[in-house]
């Protein structure tokens, strides 16, 4: 089993950047594909992007590219998510989670808030 605790959320005005990110507990981090999510206001909570088991593999969706870069460092056992350009849309409770197989994912941290001002 893997507990993950994000932080590094905050406050920051459009445009700018923050970084987040997600300690693992064990030994079995690197065995887990893992990903972020987040829930804005009002909204469900929605796949942001994830990473392969040796970090050579990642997938975002659509609105971040470009702008976000999912990374791990195993050694560490963190995942982080480097967040650039950043919009009033990306603001919402940012969590890290394990693929436990078949693209279903477990060990939700508690979340971390992102908050864009416009």
């Amino acid at each position: 089993q893997v507990q993950l605790v994000e932080s590094g959320g905050g406050l920051v005005q459009a445009g700018g950047s923050l970084r987040l990110s997600c300690a693992a507990s064990g030994r079995t981090f690197s065995r887990y594909v893992v990903g972020w999510f987040r829930q804005g206001p009002g909204k469900e909570r929605e796949f942001v992007a994830s990473i392969g088991r040796s970090g050579n593999i990642t997938y975002y969706t659509d609105s971040v590219k470009g702008r976000f870069t999912i990374s791990r460092d195993n050694a560490k056992n963190t995942l982080y998510l480097q967040m650039n350009v950043l919009k009033s849309e990306d603001t919402g409770v940012y969590y890290c989670a394990a693929d436990l197989g078949a693209g279903q994912y477990g060990y939700w941290g508690q979340g971390t808030q992102v908050t864009v001002s416009s």
